[in-house]
């Protein structure tokens, strides 16, 4: 089985308060991105796969763009494939983590993952939390657990903030750490006027928990569900990503990318998450 898990970006995201449990409250809306998207396979192990062999003509194992590792216990096989290098333990892929979640609960036997990395690592675009959830779905399917759309879910949840949005191919608003999820609209001719386009910094890569370092929960006095019902041109105004402000300082030639957008004629622009990718609204 293969699938395409795409990506996301942050349309407004408001950090509220923190947590007694550690972590936050925060307000987005998720939308969801096509252009950039990795590709996965999973397979039982004792089936063949459709990927392996064009993995290793693209990619070079010498120069750690391509790595294999197999777990302790045989149940777990992966292979990751990165244009510029996989520099994470593959055991410790989030794909990896979702199968040992339903393991724990299902019988479910051992599993061959081939991953193509062609998102981003550390831009916020949610590259990760997208495998991890489309691996979820996956499983579900591969071994007919015939798991509902809650019970995925709180699945996800336990493996990110943002997998859960990944279950929906459509926008969504997110608040509690991200996972609870409701319908949102665009506005009204949104697709027919305007176009997103993701810009991905060369060289910059930033933590989440970095991105947290330093920053002031901030509860805006009008929600910003409210605040995206006003005109988009009027967007750049009101609408703010509140790691910005933590991640400029430490990385201030983020600041310069946003400006740069708004000089190409951008009606809006913004960091996507915890950053360091960044999208812009052009009017067609």
């Amino acid at each position: 089985m293969i699938t395409h898990p795409f990506t996301k970006i942050n349309l407004g995201l408001d950090v509220l308060c923190k947590r007694e449990d550690g972590f936050h409250d925060i307000e987005t809306v998720f939308v969801p991105y096509h252009e950039i998207s990795d590709t996965l396979e999973i397979v039982r192990a004792d089936d063949g796969s459709a990927s392996v062999t064009s993995l290793s003509e693209r990619y070079s194992a010498s120069r750690g763009q391509i790595v294999q590792a197999v777990s302790d216990d045989a149940r777990v096989m992966i292979t990751v494939a990165k244009g510029d290098g996989v520099d994470w333990n593959p055991m410790e892929d989030l794909t990896v983590r979702a199968f040992r979640l339903l393991e724990k609960d299902f019988d479910i036997g051992p599993v061959k993952i081939f991953l193509e990395k062609t998102s981003p690592v550390g831009a916020g675009l949610g590259g990760g939390s997208s495998d991890a959830s489309f691996a979820l779905k996956m499983f579900d399917d591969i071994f007919s657990l015939h798991l509902d759309l809650g019970t995925l879910s709180g699945y996800a949840a336990r493996l990110g903030s943002d997998c859960a949005f990944f279950f929906h191919d459509r926008p969504m608003s997110g608040k509690g750490r991200g996972e609870i999820l409701s319908e949102y609209e665009l506005p009204d001719g949104f697709h027919d006027n305007y176009e997103i386009k993701v810009v991905v910094p060369d060289g910059v890569s930033v933590s989440t928990a970095d991105a947290y370092k330093g920053i002031v929960p901030h509860r805006p006095s009008t929600p910003l569900l409210s605040r995206l019902a006003m005109p988009v041109e009027t967007w750049k105004d009101h609408i703010v990503n509140a790691f910005e402000a933590t991640v400029f300082k430490k990385y201030p030639v983020l600041a310069e990318v946003k400006r740069s957008l708004y000089d190409t004629g951008a009606v809006y622009a913004s960091m996507s998450g915890s950053g360091s990718a960044f999208f812009a609204i052009y009017r067609k």
